[in-house]
């Protein structure tokens, strides 16, 4: 393949998943440097190769190539006696998710299953239809290919907790050699000096290639107000750091880069794009997977899994699939007119998110924030281009973590309940364009409330809940697989969780008064926020108004198909992420966690996914194992003595 038909390629992508508009002129020189200069990142056959003659049966199937379906096909396919099927439904990751700057882009293209919830009066009120956007990732990768990158492991007490709701080997201790195992830490200090990170695994972990001057004074405000600047991935999570990222020489690395691209060339591992999984085949009779159906090119196609079927399609697709197949609860199934069978409450109930409130924004006098004109330009391009580095490697301008505790928390104990993800950029800094357009806020809330700060340097702070108490949930809408399913967040229906919210919100407002931040002018913008005029400025009432309007979903869906013992009702999974009641199908993605963890998921979803690896490894090699030593007593002379047979 010429360099030309790389570059044009890469282009017509680019084209059709952003589009191209004056802001955007930057693009073909840019991708024409980028080829030049790393051709090995447009070469095919680095890529994972997209079979499209597959065997009548493996192994085990994976079903979704997301953040732990890459891990799970990966390692499961080190067993070179195992055949593994990977189904993913969306195709490959486009050069353009490369550039970490562009991940905003990315939301709502292609790339996106674009999800919408249900209009509830308890949040986003401030969204078209009061419905909350839940990007989801449909490519192989999953949602790594569109997130932030942000790596946060979440806090010790989580995984405790887990373990003390009848969950063994899921306590922190337990957990903490898989986070090691997949991580390459390029930081050294951290590499070199602490039990808590690794190196040379698949998933490459580093500091940001580039920062503004407002990630260093907002890791600063936070050490002003008596937190202290910490590894806030190490021993203790409470305090302020610069965030990490998941990211290789300012390239994105996704779980398809970092877990499958290494091995595309294993023989027993092989990867169908375009794939959508309608049904999980379970015998009715003795209740055990034994395979698929998925439409592929307009086909449907069955495959079959003579150890397991693996389901790992997410928080929303994994219960809405499961209930397609007959496992979930009886009679919202027998209400759809799908056969029952297994009665499972607990499948797309616990729904679980993160949320933040939009909007916390500061005007600064300098002009070191990150406007997004400022930096598409064909110096920042080539630099990127060429080095790696620059304005371009900037995560939307994602940049600075805090964990702080509010009066609701225990303050003596490193348990916090408020993360704040501190940013060089608002959600005006574009012009209203595309970040307005990826969180659905409305054109009139962003004229009032953000119009006369548009592309004015600005930083924000989005405080955000990290251990909610409301939950929602997910049913069908048809018995139709095509139909996405009816999502209710019931974001901010428990009272708690808007308190904790509120005390969120007045921290964050102090940041921006230190004397750290003052030194770059920061005043607030106290603009009143639509929906709230009724209530004075700064009060709890008004605050408590105020979360409920543009209120922002971290895209941290969890929990619907939850682990606990089978006492549990409500539980789908037990501790190995088996299915209660059905054999041979597993769970293992961000669906099976009890509880939501205690920062952004995507490292722990890459945890549990190790985690899953490993307990199938065990019980099937321990089974072959037996197998061979009970051939090997078979063969041996029944004459020589014990000792000779020994």
């Amino acid at each position: 393949m010429s360099l030309v038909s790389i570059v044009t390629g890469a282009i017509r992508m680019a084209t059709s998943i952003v589009g191209f508009g004056s802001r955007m002129w930057f693009l073909p020189p840019f991708l024409a440097a980028f080829a030049y200069y790393n051709y090995d990142l447009f070469d095919p056959e680095s890529r994972p190769i997209n079979v499209q003659q597959l065997r009548p049966d493996y192994d085990f199937i994976v079903i979704g190539g997301g953040t732990a379906g890459s891990v799970l096909a990966s390692r499961l396919s080190e067993v070179k006696e195992w055949n593994v099927l990977l189904l993913e439904a969306g195709g490959d990751e486009p050069e353009i998710a490369d550039v970490p700057i562009l991940s905003i882009y990315l939301h709502k293209s292609q790339l996106d299953w674009k999800y919408r919830t249900q209009p509830q009066p308890s949040a986003c009120q401030a969204m078209v239809d009061r419905r909350c956007c839940w990007t989801r990732g449909k490519v192989l990768g999953g949602s790594s290919v569109l997130n932030t990158m942000l790596y946060i492991r979440g806090n010790r007490r989580d995984f405790d907790l887990w373990e003390s709701l009848g969950n063994p080997g899921w306590g922190y201790n337990d957990i903490l050699p898989y986070f090691i195992k997949s991580e390459d830490q390029r930081n050294p200090y951290l590499a070199n000096n602490t039990k808590y990170h690794g190196t040379g695994g698949y998933l490459t972990v580093q500091d940001a290639p580039w920062n503004t001057p407002l990630g260093i004074a907002l890791v600063q405000a936070g050490v002003e107000m008596g937190y202290e600047h910490r590894d806030i991935n190490g021993e203790k999570q409470t305090g302020f750091a610069l965030f990490q990222y998941n990211m290789r020489r300012g390239y994105r690395c996704s779980s398809a880069k970092a877990f499958l691209r290494p091995v595309r060339l294993r023989k027993n591992l092989h990867i169908a794009l375009w794939s959508h999984v309608t049904k999980i085949l379970i015998d009715p009779d003795t209740k055990r997977a034994f395979g698929v159906e998925f439409v592929r090119d307009g086909r449907k196609q069955t495959v079959l899994a003579s150890r397991e079927v693996i389901l790992s399609a997410g928080a929303l697709a994994s219960p809405h699939l499961m209930m397609l197949s007959g496992v979930g609860p009886a009679e919202h199934l027998q209400e759809k007119n799908i056969s029952v069978i297994h009665d499972s409450p607990g499948v797309g109930q616990n729904l679980q998110d993160h949320i933040a409130v939009g909007g916390i924004a500061f005007l600064i006098d300098y002009p070191v924030s990150v406007i997004i004109d400022r930096f598409f330009n064909l110096n920042t391009a080539l630099r990127y281009a060429v080095q790696g580095d620059g304005p371009l490697t900037s995560s939307i301008g994602i940049e600075t973590v805090g964990f702080i505790s509010t009066k609701y928390a225990n303050q003596s104990d490193d348990w916090p309940d408020i993360e704040f993800m501190m940013t060089a950029t608002t959600t005006s800094s574009d012009g209203g364009t595309q970040t307005k357009k990826a969180h659905c806020i409305t054109q009139e809330f962003y004229d009032e409330y953000f119009g006369s700060i548009t592309k004015k340097d600005s930083f924000g702070i989005f405080p955000m809940i990290l251990r909610p108490k409301s939950r929602g949930y997910l049913k069908l809408r048809t018995s139709d697989p095509k139909d996405y399913p009816l999502l209710y967040h019931n974001y901010l229906t428990h009272p708690d969780d808007v308190r904790v919210m509120r005390e969120g919100v007045k921290a964050a407002v102090a940041v921006g008064e230190t004397a750290s931040m003052k030194r770059f002018g920061a005043r607030f913008h106290r603009k009143p926020v639509p929906g709230c005029k009724q209530h004075t400025l700064f009060t709890d009432e008004y605050w408590e108004c105020v979360v409920r309007q543009y209120t922002m979903t971290i895209y941290h869906m969890s929990g619907t198909a939850k682990m606990g013992p089978a006492s549990d009702p409500f539980a789908v999974v037990d501790h190995e992420l088996k299915v209660h009641g059905i054999q041979g199908l597993r769970v293992i993605d961000a669906s099976i966690m009890p509880t939501i963890t205690s920062g952004n998921i995507n490292a722990p979803v890459y945890m549990i996914a190790e985690k899953g690896a490993d307990m199938i490894k065990d019980l099937w090699l321990s089974t072959l194992k037996r197998r061979k030593r009970r051939s090997l007593k078979a063969i041996i002379p029944t004459h020589l003595g014990k000792s000779q047979r020994s």
